[in-house]
């Protein structure tokens, strides 16, 4: 019992010194006052391992010291992420959707007549420039123009799309993911 009261003894008027060595490692003096509260509280626990006797301030430095770098190893395997800017780029939207859309524009993209799809394809899917795509057609580049422009207006009535607010997530996925990045 008397070992327990001079151990209890040392670890108090340890804390100074140990808060001191604390601020000068983590330059912060709530990490520091963390560090120090986990340094008491390991070296309680671990009270039997200590050899009486020896130097008690020395080895609640070593305790310290650990700590912090067991920390420091920790944090630097950690993304922070306190906004959540990190969160929002990782959100996806559920693939259903797409795979859904992409039915939805192949059976529009089929009901285009056929020298449009063409047109459209040529510019829009395979990224031929106009010039090129009315030397593939043998027409002129207005044609071609002409077509795209007819395409996409056809496609937009097809597929009930008004304007870039009907692409991407729905109003309430929208809604979610822009309250997250707040």
């Amino acid at each position: 019992m008397a070992g327990d009261t001079d151990f209890k003894t040392g670890l108090l008027s340890a804390v100074p010194s140990l808060r001191a060595f604390a601020v000068s490692l983590s330059q912060n003096s709530d990490r520091a006052d963390d560090l120090v509260q986990e340094t008491l509280v390991k070296a309680w626990d671990k009270q039997s391992s200590f050899q009486p006797g020896t130097n008690l301030k020395a080895w609640l430095f070593t305790i310290l010291r650990n700590e912090f770098y067991s920390q420091m190893r920790k944090r630097g395997r950690e993304v922070q992420d306190s906004d959540g800017a990190m969160t929002a780029r990782l959100a996806v939207h559920p693939s259903q959707h797409g795979s859904m859309d992409l039915g939805d524009f192949k059976n529009a993209l089929e009901r285009l007549p056929e020298d449009q799809r063409e047109a459209i394809i040529l510019i829009g899917a395979s990224g031929f420039s106009y010039e090129e795509a009315a030397e593939i057609c043998e027409c002129a580049v207005g044609t071609i123009k002409s077509r795209v422009s007819r395409a996409r207006t056809r496609l937009q009535e097809l597929l009930k799309v008004s304007g870039e607010s009907d692409y991407g997530p729905d109003a309430i996925a929208a809604q979610v993911m822009g309250s997250n990045a707040a």
